[in-house]
């Protein structure tokens, strides 16, 4: 019995191993959030353990030599899944035939810089990258923008590829929906599991809405709202929503360096749940296209909503309640978000 289960398993290692690989393209490879980000893709813990992969690994010409160092240690790590990686810095090589795009490299806002002039940067990089998209990888292509500001960079990313559905656009609010699931788990002396279904409204920025109205914590087997479980409404409402919106920075403060570790678990948490489906029951946050939403948010925007996926698609949590404080929440940051939107679309006519 045990070697006809051995001959089986040998034989499904096999056929899985021989599956085709997928391409999967990094932008700002040589950073210091890709770095963290290409060995859990490389080894299986996004698109799946018998999955091949091709990484792309596309930056700006200043970084190639870097790049090749990272290509290096890659190979060194001799990871099975891994077939090829592809250092360039030719958006129609590095997108050529994706299935999947991990947008990370952005402009960073500089000292002195204009919040305009931060924009007019990303516009150009994002108009790029879109267009080469829209040439050059598959239909299918799932697209999530890391780079900030990442919601606007993946609405202009989406508006400069045309025959790709809005709907394979999303950018990364998944750093902030774990950080307010963590805050929430410590809180209640609990592992960050027992959290489910907090919600990021809106934009990947200060005016994000860290909402737990309609979370569950599972205390002692016991699974109660978090108000309930907190018992502590002026925190829930106050330093908790806070904490979350300034956690980038307080990292940067405290390491000189922004968030790279979590930003790349929240990017293979993104990925992941994309590719496998959320939980039955539970949602999470994601940046995604607003048209059609039951929130009154303005359509034309990338907007962070809770979502539940399935078949790679996601699908919109309608119809939660929704209370005075939170609809003055998630009204202030669309309304940045239009703002942003706006200056955006100016620069891109241009």
């Amino acid at each position: 019995m045990l070697t006809l289960l051995t001959s089986m398993y040998l034989v499904v290692r096999a056929v899985s191993s021989r599956a085709e690989p997928i391409r999967v393209v990094v932008t700002g490879a040589a950073g210091q959030i890709a770095y963290s980000l290409l060995y859990s893709i490389a080894k299986g813990d996004v698109f799946g353990k018998d999955q091949p992969i091709i990484l792309m690994l596309l930056d700006i010409p200043p970084m190639l030599p870097v790049l090749e160092g990272v290509v290096m240690e890659l190979q060194d790590c001799a990871l099975p899944l891994l077939r090829d990686v592809i250092p360039t810095d030719k958006v129609d090589v590095g997108f050529k035939d994706v299935d999947a795009a991990i947008l990370v490299g952005s402009m960073p806002r500089k000292e002195g810089m204009e919040r305009k002039d931060l924009l007019k940067a990303n516009v150009a990089i994002f108009k790029t990258q879109g267009a080469a998209l829209d040439q050059h990888a598959k239909k299918t292509v799932r697209v999530l923008v890391v780079g900030n500001p990442a919601n606007t960079n993946c609405l202009i990313a989406s508006k400069s590829a045309p025959s790709i559905p809005k709907e394979n656009f999303s950018c990364l609010t998944r750093l902030d929906h774990n950080r307010a699931s963590s805050q929430v788990a410590m809180r209640c002396s609990v592992s960050s599991d027992n959290v489910k279904n907090v919600i990021i409204w809106g934009n990947h920025s200060s005016t994000q809405y860290p909402d737990v109205h309609h979370a569950k914590v599972n205390v002692n087997g016991s699974e109660m709202s978090a108000y309930d479980a907190v018992k502590n409404e002026a925190w829930l409402r106050g330093d908790f929503i806070s904490t979350v919106q300034q956690r980038g920075a307080a990292v940067i403060k405290a390491r000189k360096l922004s968030s790279a570790m979590s930003a790349a678990k929240a990017i293979c948490d993104h990925m992941r749940d994309i590719w496998f489906g959320t939980k039955e029951g539970e949602f999470i946050s994601m940046g995604v296209y607003a048209k059609g939403n039951s929130y009154g948010i303005p359509e034309d925007l990338i907007y962070s909503f809770p979502v539940q996926i399935k078949n790679k698609t996601w699908k919109m949590v309608d119809g939660l309640s929704i209370n005075d404080f939170s609809r003055a929440k998630m009204d202030a940051t669309a309304a940045e978000l239009v703002e942003e939107r706006d200056t955006a679309l100016e620069l891109l006519s241009q």
